[in-house]
């Protein structure tokens, strides 16, 4: 029987019983928690095989870089069968699953990238660590775009406008009101902070095809995404940011498809805690209404994080199917975490849930999934189920042996930079240099045409008063001698 049909094993139960999430009931999110080195990434494995199993593509970031082996078929030693033995599994087979790489800098899968305008400036203030104030002028920023008719692409696109928003302050105040010199600049610092992280690299074209993370392979197997999130971590805010992006995307593009039979996507968060790191409360309102909303949109969404409490209990109250691996309880304030963990299932009367929590081996996890009526069951202490693949990371070479074999290889690895803000605007710049040169060359020759005339008509009047000169030099010289002649006067 297929995986849909009996369900996604999780593992079994101290009573033999194995326990199973419902196909129908896997839209509905979830959460896999746990102090490190407790079999999470294990158990994200062992859900992320079997939905691809049901035709259902997955999308996951790789943190620790321990994901890739799910590419290649499990070789499973004593260990491994002896588990498989006590949970009762049947026709367990080891394969490898179908698998796109990605690296947002374009080194170990496909380069991920989207523009400026998709991000939009709600993610783009959180990405940029904006205040309010800030904020809002970067609103500004995109509604002046669209008003003047500029693609912001790439972060050239948008260091350009607001270097143009700050030279042209005055003009924009009479249409849009007070825009902040000081705040424009504060936003162009930022903008040279993200670039050094990597924003150039990230914002740009072709951008990231939803498609291509909704495939399913020739045999209708889902096909795995796995970003390489290792360099990524280095700047917890673009990694999560990125995500948040991603998730709104897919409730933004796809359609409503209600409660199917199983996912359309699963979507799994590792690290989740970051996306509620410092977090307006805009953007939490956001995500909130995006996790409560996009499962309507048939996608699956998966938290995994180190504690319960990371997750905010606005949205920890949408994840019907928890898989909670041991926490430890050193300190008061682990006391306290344990406590809530245990409260957030549905009580088991044969279980001390607080106290198994902390009993809790490697690959062991109290599990609780929904049921056909879409309500938890009571929690139960589980043996978690091996992957059939491969548990670890691929070497290079298997690494590059699969990527070179991609179906989309050359699609995104040259980045292509059309027309947009930054190339209008310096085009604008041109033209309003050649026509200022053109302003001071008619207004240079307008004062040579007018000291030309001026110089003309000095001369004119000079020669006017020399002929004048010598007349009356001549009529005096006739007068006198007219006079001597009546006078008498003598002859020389």
């Amino acid at each position: 029987m297929s995986v849909q049909e009996t369900g996604i094993l999780i593992g079994g139960n101290s009573e033999g019983a194995q326990i199973r999430m419902r196909p129908s009931m896997a839209n509905r999110h979830g959460l896999i928690a746990g102090a490190t080195g407790t079999g999470k990434t294990v158990s994200m494995q062992l859900l992320m095989e079997s939905f691809a199993s049901m035709g259902v593509p997955v999308f996951s970031a790789d943190v620790k870089g321990d994901l890739s082996g799910i590419a290649l078929a499990s070789e499973p030693g004593d260990k491994v069968n002896e588990r498989i033995e006590k949970i009762g599994i049947e026709g367990y087979s080891p394969r490898g699953n179908p698998v796109l790489f990605w690296d947002f800098f374009g080194k170990t899968g496909h380069p991920v990238r989207t523009t400026i305008s998709e991000m939009g400036p709600l993610l783009l203030s959180r990405l940029l660590g904006l205040n309010d104030v800030q904020e809002g002028v970067l609103e500004f920023v995109f509604t002046i775009a669209d008003d003047e008719g500029l693609l912001l692409l790439d972060l050239k696109d948008l260091k350009g406008l607001v270097q143009w928003m700050d030279e042209n302050e005055k003009e924009l105040k009479k249409e849009y009101g007070n825009i902040s010199g000081a705040t424009l600049g504060a936003i162009q610092r930022r903008l040279v902070t993200l670039n050094e992280a990597g924003g150039e690299i990230f914002f740009g074209e072709p951008a990231l095809k939803l498609d291509h993370l909704m495939q399913k392979d020739f045999s209708g197997n889902g096909v795995i995404s796995i970003l390489d999130a290792r360099s990524l971590m280095t700047d917890p805010r673009l990694y999560s940011t990125f995500l948040l992006w991603l998730l709104s995307e897919l409730f933004e593009q796809l359609p409503e498809v209600g409660d199917p039979d199983k996912p359309k996507m699963v979507f799994f968060f590792d690290e989740a805690h970051l996306l509620f790191e410092d977090t307006p409360p805009a953007l939490q309102s956001k995500i909130e209404q995006v996790v409560r909303l996009i499962r309507s949109k048939g996608v699956g969404v998966y938290f995994v994080t180190q504690n319960p409490m990371d997750v905010p209990e606005a949205i920890l109250g949408q994840l019907g199917h928890k898989v909670q691996h041991a926490l430890r309880a050193f300190t008061p304030k682990d006391q306290k975490a344990v406590r809530a963990a245990a409260q957030t299932f549905r009580v088991n009367p044969d279980l001390n849930t607080e106290q198994v929590i902390t009993e809790l081996g490697v690959g062991e996890a109290l599990v609780s999934v929904l049921d056909e009526e879409g309500s938890p069951t009571q929690v139960e202490r589980t043996l978690v189920a091996p992957p059939q693949s491969r548990i670890g990371p691929l070497s290079q070479e298997e690494r590059e042996e699969r990527f070179s074999s991609s179906p989309i290889k050359g699609f995104y690895e040259e980045a292509i930079d059309r027309e947009s803000a930054f190339e209008k605007l310096k085009e604008r710049e041109k033209e309003l240099q050649k026509k200022l040169e053109e302003e001071e060359r008619t207004e240079q020759e307008e004062l040579y045409e007018r000291k030309t005339k001026r110089r003309g008509y000095q001369r004119q009047t000079a020669t006017e008063a020399f002929f004048k000169s010598a007349c009356r030099r001549a009529g005096t010289l006739i007068v006198n001698s007219v006079v001597r002649g009546i006078l008498g006067g003598r002859r020389r």
